[in-house]
């Protein structure tokens, strides 16, 4: 008889590759099939899976967010060539062509939440885009997971530093931690590894300092626990 573990890792792989697949969450039917053909075996997984911080549900059950994936739009589309995205954030949309091997460059688009400026940048995992946007994430590290909606729908493209001050002056939030465009690339580019296959392990906070550290992010923001 098959333990519980056995059942969240099929349908944490249902949930992955459908969106890796498909740009879509699987289907109720995709779900049971993962499952042994119970969805309520594949719904009590959900829970489990998102109790572990591997996915996001809604009140309804819905899988929200398998990073780098989204089920709804938070402010970025990432295009490839077959497939098209949300973007949980600007580390996901720039995670995604790291991840998916079909797509090994996507276009970028968002808006600044300064302005209102739409940009467009093609990522690929070869070299970081060209550009002078910054991504500024409001979230310490440390409590990323508290509300993870929240803190995904913080984690944003500005044209410059500039658009950041005047965004968080007129939203009355304290700044946060300030990437250009190489470092969040660095940041997003093996973050994800290995998420699409069995036996995925989310990553241990020394682990997660350190990668932090080779992307060349530091400090009190970026201390890593349990909680990324």
């Amino acid at each position: 008889m098959r333990d519980d573990a056995s059942w969240d890792e099929d349908v944490r792989l249902a949930v992955y590759r459908a969106f890796a697949r498909h740009g879509r969450a699987p289907s109720a039917p995709e779900l049971a099939d993962a499952a042994g053909g119970s969805l309520a075996v594949a719904k009590q997984a959900l829970h489990r899976l998102a109790d572990a911080h591997h996915l996001v549900l809604d009140e309804c059950e819905h899988v929200v967010l398998a990073h780098p994936f989204a089920a709804r739009s938070l402010g970025f589309s990432v295009m490839g060539a077959h497939t098209l995205w949300w973007g949980g954030c600007a580390w996901d949309s720039f995670a995604i062509p790291h991840l998916v091997d079909a797509e090994p460059e996507v276009l970028v688009a968002t808006r600044c939440p300064g302005c209102g400026q739409p940009h467009a940048l093609v990522v690929n995992r070869s070299v970081p885009p060209e550009g002078v946007q910054v991504a500024h994430f409001l979230v310490p590290a440390a409590r990323m997971w508290d509300d993870v909606l929240h803190t995904c729908g913080n984690q944003r493209l500005f044209c410059c530093e500039s658009c950041v001050d005047a965004w968080l002056a007129e939203t009355g939030q304290a700044k946060g931690s300030v990437l250009d465009l190489v470092t969040l690339w660095r940041l997003a580019r093996g973050w994800y590894a290995g998420r699409l296959e069995r036996g995925y392990r989310r990553r241990e906070p020394d682990d997660a300092a350190g990668y932090f550290a080779e992307a060349g992010l530091d400090g009190p923001f970026w201390a890593a626990t349990a909680g990324v």
